[in-house]
């Protein structure tokens, strides 16, 4: 009898339980699932200028996209892009973190202070540099021209060299913060008296910033580069508000060209075959990671 009660009781506790999880998987199936499929099916099919799948092409959409260079100079611009951004942000946030975990007269607003960047929405941000980045009436060169620095300063958002280097600088003014409040975090989580000990045997600041600091928040460290990067590699509202991939194509990475492609250009198979290669590339890198990631202290 007791069993008999136990099992209608787990039933209706089963019952209720997919009751409540059905709006939460409608959700993720709608706005998430079907949306993702329709992405793999249009990279497959030929499609109208509405994105309507129309005839069946396989890999003959994949094929014509990758002969182009201009796929690959987007794609290696994207990895030079992640790659930058991520080991300056990394080593800039390191740097940021050991100054902020030093005690000093107002280390609190300090600390405040410097999370603006990463606080504010990206877009406002991007805007803020746009106005400032502006060669006629941007701050900065109205500052250069004023110390008689230079008497031409440069087209900051207007010349490929020097659009790439102003995007990258703004995705790493907006991202270093995080950084450097994960890392600093993860320092103050380190006993102090692993320190004290060492202090007492001798031991240098440097030689215990790599044998004791790093090893201890090396996990940490792990992990934070793993979200810069996936972030990074997917930063579309940097780049293109600041310049919209321009100057003529020139600091495009693969998440705008697949903007510009589906929503500029119409040519939605382009896109959704853009798109299902960035995924498989995150896919991958994530795998990847994560296999080092549970290997264990050894791997790392």
């Amino acid at each position: 009898m007791q069993q008999l009660v136990k099992k209608s009781r787990w039933n209706n506790e089963v019952r209720l339980a997919y009751i409540f999880l059905l709006p939460a998987v409608l959700f993720f199936v709608i706005f998430m699932f079907y949306p993702i499929g329709y992405v793999f099916s249009m990279a497959l099919f030929k499609t109208n200028k509405l994105g309507q799948l129309k005839e069946w092409a396989g890999l003959a959409n994949f094929i014509a996209v990758m002969k182009k260079g201009e796929f690959w100079e987007i794609t290696f611009r994207s990895f030079l892009w992640t790659v930058l951004a991520v080991i300056i942000k990394t080593v800039l946030g390191t740097i940021i973190a050991l100054l902020l975990n030093v005690q000093f007269a107002g280390r609190k607003f300090a600390r405040m202070l410097f999370i603006i960047p990463w606080a504010s929405s990206v877009p406002i941000s991007s805007m803020l540099w746009k106005w400032v980045l502006d060669h006629e009436f941007g701050l900065l060169n109205h500052t250069l021209v004023a110390l008689n620095l230079t008497s031409t300063p440069p087209v900051w958002l207007g010349t490929p060299f020097y659009s790439f280097i102003s995007c990258l600088w703004v995705d790493i003014w907006i991202g270093v913060p995080f950084m450097a409040l994960v890392f600093l975090a993860g320092m103050q989580s380190v006993s102090r008296d692993i320190y004290e000990s060492a202090s007492v045997d001798g031991v240098s600041a440097t030689k215990q910033f790599f044998y004791i600091t790093i090893p201890c928040i090396k996990q940490i460290i792990f992990i934070a580069t793993l979200l810069s990067s996936l972030w990074t590699f997917n930063d579309f509202n940097t780049i293109y508000i600041l310049t919209k991939g321009g100057p003529a194509g020139k600091t495009d990475i693969l998440i705008t060209a697949i903007y510009q492609n589906g929503f500029a250009w119409l040519k939605f198979s382009n896109a959704a075959v853009m798109a299902v290669f960035t995924f498989l590339i995150l896919l991958l890198f994530s795998l990847l990671y994560a296999k080092i990631y549970f290997k264990g202290d050894d791997a790392l």
